[in-house]
């Protein structure tokens, strides 16, 4: 039978997130993976500003909070400082794809050996809903409130397929979480994420389709059905690159 004990890697302080979002679900995957490791003594976290902003409240490893868009840099500071350590970020798709897009890049580029979690909701959480990088063609925001318009606001961008191009990227796979046969797969993502860390073959990532029924204007069901239905053929799921750098 499954075990639906709270994994001890997550604390029991109630989490901030709107009703129907699947940020909750994604810490869960990550204190589970973390446990069957048991590694979370081992582990630090690098939290940004966003819609993870409290993270560092919900995990029991060691977290560090940092500015928007740099938690790449800072993780990068904590792996070199820490060799031994497991370093993740937990990053919003605002946060890593636009205010931190160069630390995200340069970081991969150099093939440093973290973990990175990017959460891909196609909008800025936590900030006001404005339109991010992912925000798909047409999609209405705060700050393009007609749709996004490819002729004056660009292309979403596509941050796996982007990073899969790197020498020094050894992971990169996109997920979801958006019914039950997803989310069993983000966790196995997730975990392997973590095994090439360990097994020092460099950066990793697991980008996640997410929700977001607060900005989307949506009810939690009809958000979810919107990832699968919109999003999810506009940021399709898959590995895009898999293998050891070092």
């Amino acid at each position: 039978m499954p075990d639906f004990k709270k994994p001890k890697a997550l604390s029991d302080k109630v989490m901030h997130y709107c009703p129907g979002c699947t940020h909750g679900i994604i810490h869960r995957l990550v204190a589970e993976v973390l446990d069957e490791m048991d590694i979370e003594g081992d582990t630090i976290g690098v939290c940004p500003v966003g819609c993870s902003v409290l993270a560092y409240t919900y995990f029991n490893c060691d977290m560090i909070q940092a500015s928007h868009g740099r938690s790449p840099a800072v993780a990068t500071g904590v792996k070199r400082a820490l060799p031994d350590r497991f370093v993740f970020t937990y990053q919003g798709d605002g946060d890593l794809a636009a205010i931190g897009t160069a630390e995200t890049i340069h970081a991969a580029a150099r093939g440093e050996n973290i973990t990175i979690i990017f959460v891909n909701n196609t909008t800025y959480g936590m900030t006001g809903g404005q339109m991010a990088p992912t925000t798909l063609p047409g999609q209405s925001t705060q700050t393009c409130p007609y749709g996004r318009n490819t002729e004056t606001e660009g292309f979403p961008i596509k941050v796996c397929e982007m990073l899969a191009t790197l020498d020094g990227v050894a992971y990169a796979e996109r997920t979801a979480v958006v019914d039950a046969k997803t989310t069993l797969h983000t966790k196995k993502a997730i975990r392997k994420a973590f095994e090439f860390q360990k097994n020092k073959q460099g950066f990793s990532i697991v980008e996640i389709v997410s929700n977001c029924p607060t900005n989307w204007g949506m009810t939690p069901q009809e958000s979810l059905d919107r990832a699968i239905s919109e999003v999810i053929p506009y940021f399709p799921l898959g590995v895009f690159k898999e293998g050891s750098v070092r």
